[in-house]
Parts: C-alpha cells; sequence; structure tokens
C-alpha cells in the first residue's frame, strides 16, 4: 500500500552519513567549493606550479601541460581543446611568460565549462515532474532530498517518489530525506516502479505541489533489459501528463572519471537525458571530467556537489569551479 508520510521536522533515525547539519552560514559556498574540489586542485597545480614556475613557454611546458590536464581527467578530446586555444593565445596576445600563459589557460577552461552553466527553472508546468536517473552508489536517492531542500528554498512545494522498488535501503533513505525535509514520499514495497511514480504524480496534481522528484532504480547502462525498465517509468510520466518528464537529471559521481562520459551517452540514448547532478567532488581527484562531458557529451550541470551536507548541492556556475581549481583568470 502507499505511504503518504507526514511531516516531521526531526529524525533521530536517519543516518547520520546521509543527513548532515548544514555548514556554518560563515563559510561561504565558494570557500566550500575551493574546499571540496582540493583533491582535484592538488592534481593540477602541483606540476602547474611547477610548470608556469619555468623561464619560458615553449614545446616541453605545452607537453607536460598536457599530461597534467590528462591526469585530471579531462579526457584527450577537451585537453587537445585547450592546448590549441593556449598556442592561438600565445600567438594573437604575445604571452611570453609561464604565468601569462596560466591566466590564459583558465580562461580557456571558463570558455569550455561555460555552456554547461543552465539554470533549472522549475517552472511553467504544475507540477514539474523531475526524473533522476544513475547507477547505484552515484547519490541519486541523497541528491533527490539536497534538491527537495533547493526547491522549497525557492517557495515551492515538493513531492518525492520513491520509484525504486528494488531496494528497501533506498526507499527508506528517501523517507529519512523526505521527513527531513518535511515532504511527502509516496513509495511501495515491490511493485511496478512506474506505477508509484504514475500514482505520486496523480497526488501532485490533485494536491496542486509545485516539484515532483522521482526516483529511479540504479541502472548499468551495460544492463539493456533494466536501461527498458527506466525507459518505461519516462513512458509512464508521459502519460500521467503529455509535457513530462519536463527535466531527466542523470546523477553521476565524479570519481568515475571518464566513465561519466559513457554514462551520459548511454543514458540520453535510453531516457533523454536533459541535464547532469556531479556529486563527490569533494573526494575526487578527477574533478577535470567536467571538461570532457563539456567536449563530447555537453549536457547542462543543474547542479554540483561536494559533501553530505543538505546544503551542499549547488547549482553549476563555471566561473566559480575554474577559480577553486585554478584562482581567478
Amino acid at each position: 500500500m502507499f505511504g503518504f508520510l507526514k511531516t516531521k521536522k526531526d529524525d533521530p533515525a536517519a543516518p547520520a552519513a546521509e543527513i548532515t547539519a548544514p555548514p556554518s552560514p560563515r563559510t561561504s559556498w565558494r570557500e566550500r567549493l575551493k574546499n571540496g574540489l582540493s583533491r582535484t586542485r592538488d592534481t593540477l597545480n602541483t606540476p602547474l606550479t611547477e610548470l608556469f614556475s619555468r623561464a619560458k613557454i615553449d614545446d616541453e611546458l605545452l607537453d607536460d601541460l598536457e599530461t597534467t590536464l590528462l591526469m585530471a581527467d579531462c579526457g584527450v578530446d577537451a585537453t587537445q581543446w585547450l592546448l590549441a586555444e593556449l598556442k592561438a593565445s600565445v600567438k594573437r596576445d604575445r604571452l611570453e611568460t609561464p604565468a601569462q600563459l596560466r591566466s590564459a589557460l583558465a580562461r580557456g577552461l571558463q570558455t569550455l565549462l561555460a555552456p554547461l552553466e543552465k539554470t533549472l527553472d522549475a517552472g511553467g508546468h504544475q507540477p514539474f515532474v523531475i526524473m533522476i536517473a544513475g547507477v547505484n552508489g552515484a547519490g541519486k536517492t541523497t541528491s533527490i532530498g539536497k534538491l527537495a531542500k533547493h526547491f522549497q528554498s525557492q517557495g515551492k512545494s515538493v513531492l518525492l517518489a520513491a520509484g525504486d522498488t528494488f531496494r528497501a535501503a533506498a526507499r527508506e533513505q528517501l523517507t529519512a530525506w523526505g521527513e527531513r525535509n518535511g515532504v511527502t514520499v509516496i513509495s511501495q514495497e515491490s511493485g511496478d516502479p512506474a506505477a508509484v511514480v504514475y500514482d505520486a504524480i496523480s497526488a501532485a496534481r490533485a494536491r496542486k505541489i509545485d516539484v515532483v522528484l522521482a526516483d529511479t532504480a540504479g541502472r548499468l547502462p551495460t544492463q539493456l533489459h533494466l536501461m527498458e525498465e527506466i525507459a518505461k517509468v519516462r513512458r509512464v510520466i508521459q502519460k500521467a501528463d503529455a509535457s513530462g518528464p519536463h527535466e531527466v537529471l542523470l546523477v553521476l559521481d565524479a570519481n568515475i572519471g571518464q566513465n561519466a562520459v559513457q554514462q551520459v551517452k548511454a543514458f540520453d540514448k535510453a531516457i533523454g537525458v536533459s541535464g547532469l547532478i556531479i556529486t563527490k567532488l569533494d573526494g575526487t581527484a578527477k574533478g577535470g571530467v567536467l571538461a570532457a562531458i563539456a567536449r563530447q557529451c555537453p549536457k547542462p550541470v543543474r547542479f554540483i556537489g561536494i559533501g553530505e551536507g543538505i546544503d551542499d548541492l549547488q547549482a553549476f556556475r563555471a566561473d566559480e569551479f575554474v577559480e577553486a581549481l585554478l584562482g581567478s583568470p
């Protein structure tokens, strides 16, 4: 039977690892982002400091810079694009010192990432249906809880659909987030996940809820029959609301590096991905994967996550990201 969970402001049973207190308001998002990207920054900046302290710009420096960018998981395509831009800038702007080259790199990286910066506007439909997909362990369910808080902060009402009916832990985790945020969660112990999502949309329409966040079971792109199941969820959403889903978000764990590109392509083929959430940037040295995504599968990065706290998911801003990695251009 479907459960409609009542509001609970505090949930002592909620796992501490999944729901933590928000950071001190004295710590700005830019500072938290800089701290969160420290591992990727160290991968880049340790060799970059040596490179850009050299006496001149030459082929050896550019070759070593290429290696550094590849080590940060920028990918071959993005790395070659950045190097081509740098070489053009050296000639066009008559750059002479490696320090000038560093500023040019920051500008090039920001230019590369800027098209990914597109704010998610959950307006224009009621309910605005957001389908969430991703592989197990990417942080999908946790991201839904944080998204609920994000939309509530905009004054919107939210309903959660526990579409992962196969894992009890997923339902329990979503329930904990729902109780923490004071929003209704519609779930079912077993059965058809598409039916759960359909009922959630119907309930949201009846209650005039603004946003429906629909969880789906974790899927590996290679499991074609399971990918078809989440494709079915999308089709059922369209039956419940011909205009939906209004957003299909793919949650990616930044730790997987270049595999993220393949995941984007596979999920996009199956369900039509419209935006990305990049999680766990605080635990990886592979934050350069955003550059690879920008070149090979440029889907909007709606949000990035740099921690477990409920406020540690924020809209992606290219300038903030580059500044956190390299300093101001």
